[in-house]
This record gives C-alpha cells, structure tokens and sequence, in this order.
C-alpha cells in the first residue's frame, strides 16, 4: 500500500510539474486565465511589452487541473500518515519533517491560486515536493516517538507542521520576489538607448506568471503572521508542557535554541514591516535566513544525526 501511495503521488506530481512547465509561457497561459498584470513584462522581438497572463484574483485554472492538485494532496497525506503513523506508532525524521513541509506548503498554494496568479510559483513549489514526498525512501533513518499518543503532542505536532509549511511558502515566495526585483533593478537601470540586458529566457517566462510584486509582498507578510504566531503557540507548548509532551523537564538544546533564534528573527522582520515600513530586499533577504535558521531547528539536526552519523 505504501509504495502504492509513493508511486501515485509522484506520478500526480509529475503531471502537475510537467503541465506548469509547458504552459509557462505567457502567450499560452494566457488561454488558461484573463490577462493582467505581474511583477514583470517579457520583451519581445517587435520591441513592444507582452502582458503576461493572470489577474489579481486568481489563475484561472482549468477544473481538471484543480482536482489533479487535490488527488495529490489527498494521496502525499495519506502517504504522509501511513508512515509516519504505523501500527499506532510514530516514525518520524528529517525526510518526514521536509515531505510534511512541503505538503503543507502545497497545499496552501493551492488555496491562494483561487485567489491569485502564482503559476510562477507552482513551478518551483511541486517539483521541490515531488522530491521531497520520495526522500523517505532514501532516508528511512527514524525515530520511535514513544510519547505521539499524547493528545497535547499531538496538536503541538499539527500546530508545528503548519507552522513550518507556512515559512517554507513564505522562503519560496521570497526567493521568486528576489528574482523579479533583480530583473526589474536591470531593465529600471538601464541606458535609455540601449535595450536591457534580459535573463534568460527560460527565467523571464518563469518570472512573467508572477502577479505584481505590491500582492507577492501582501501574501509574503500574510503568510508570515500566520506562521509566526503559530510558532509561538508552537515555542509556548513546548516550553510549558515540556514534561507532558516529552516525558522529560524542559532543556535548552539545540533545537529549542534554533527555535527561539528564528522566532526572534520573524518577530523583528513583522516589527521592522510595521514600525519601519522594512520592504524590498533587507527583508526579503531576512526572511530566507530566518527560514534557515529555522530549519536547523529540527530537519537540519536530525540530517546531521541520521545522515552524518547514522544514529537515530
């Protein structure tokens, strides 16, 4: 059953990849949805602007491509809870921590794509979840959680999950409005005789599904409030039921001391939005490290341990 599930969600994956990948230029999305406005403008030969598919309020996906989506995610969770949850146990590991991540982070594209354009960001968010829904497979490395029957474990583990697929969204968001500021930077700069120096072309045509980057820069901060008091509910729990969740007081390991780092980190980058109006790349750049250090909170030390020195 299991490899059943591993079998069908990659093939879902790979049909969503490969129809995001095909229809990534703008000319052709735009048969999918209205046409509006994004983050940038490929050039053409005629020297002219072509608008870029995609409107401010949603994508206009085709039904099919809406159930496709939801039969993946139906079966990565599946996949998700048959091993991690076995025989009433709970097997959990680095290469659990990133599929869950990424199923989650999937999931919440899928939701804003009813709301706004963000084909862009589908091309990188489904290959990076194909690959992350296989790496249990390769990295079977576990441990035993003898206390995940403990129903406040339980919703301290759901309510860190999310936590994590929302950041891991909000770090794919912020690498895309990187790459869109960097080609804008070029064509705003450059002389006004000579045409820009354009990316190429694979990138332009990637950059030109994204919506303007005022709306990737709502969603961004959006994603990142929900993520941070999550996190906190997360830190909170962790912190005051230590003994009830894990059997053991509270101990200021590695993983809490990342934790805490990373939530000080989101803290100041929401502050220095609101008090400092902070935009642009200084944040965004924050965003990707506060995402980092984040990750070495859990995934990153557990890679360490079942990877480099193969204990569990």
């Amino acid at each position: 059953m299991v490899i059943v599930l591993y079998a069908l969600t990659a093939l879902l994956y790979c049909g969503l990849a490969w129809h995001g990948w095909a229809t990534r230029h703008p000319r052709v999305a735009a048969a999918a949805g209205p046409a509006g406005g994004s983050a940038t403008a490929v050039l053409v030969a005629g020297g002219g602007p072509v608008p870029p598919a995609g409107g401010a309020h949603g994508e206009g996906r085709p039904a099919w491509w809406h159930v496709l989506m939801l039969a993946a995610l139906a079966s990565h969770g599946m996949l998700l809870h048959e091993t991690i949850f076995p025989a009433e146990r709970m097997m959990f590991g680095f290469a659990f921590a990133l599929s869950a991540m990424l199923w989650l982070g999937v999931g919440i594209y899928w939701i804003e794509s009813f709301f706004f354009s963000l084909a862009g960001l589908g091309l990188i968010v489904i290959p990076v979840a194909l690959v992350a829904s296989l790496m249990p497979l390769a990295f079977p490395g576990s441990q035993i959680l003898g206390y995940a029957a403990r129903p406040l474990f339980k919703l301290h583990f759901i309510i860190a999950n999310v936590a994590y697929g929302l950041f891991t969204l909000a770090a794919f968001h912020a690498f895309l409005m990187l790459l869109a500021e960097r080609r804008l930077h070029g064509f705003r700069h450059a002389p006004a005789r000579t045409p820009p120096q354009q990316p190429s072309q694979w990138l332009g045509r990637w950059l030109d599904l994204l919506p303007p980057l005022l709306t990737l820069e709502k969603l961004l901060f959006r994603l990142i409030g929900a993520g941070f008091v999550l996190l906190t509910l997360t830190i909170g729990s962790g912190l005051l039921f230590s003994e009830e969740l894990f059997g053991r007081a509270f101990r200021l390991d590695h993983k809490t001391v990342f934790a805490l780092i990373s939530w000080a980190m989101f803290g100041g980058i929401l502050a220095g939005r609101i008090f400092r109006g902070w935009r642009g790349k200084v944040a965004l750049r924050w965003v990707i490290a506060s995402f980092g250090i984040l990750l070495l909170a859990y995934v990153g030390s557990r890679f360490v341990i079942e990877v480099v020195l193969h204990r569990l």
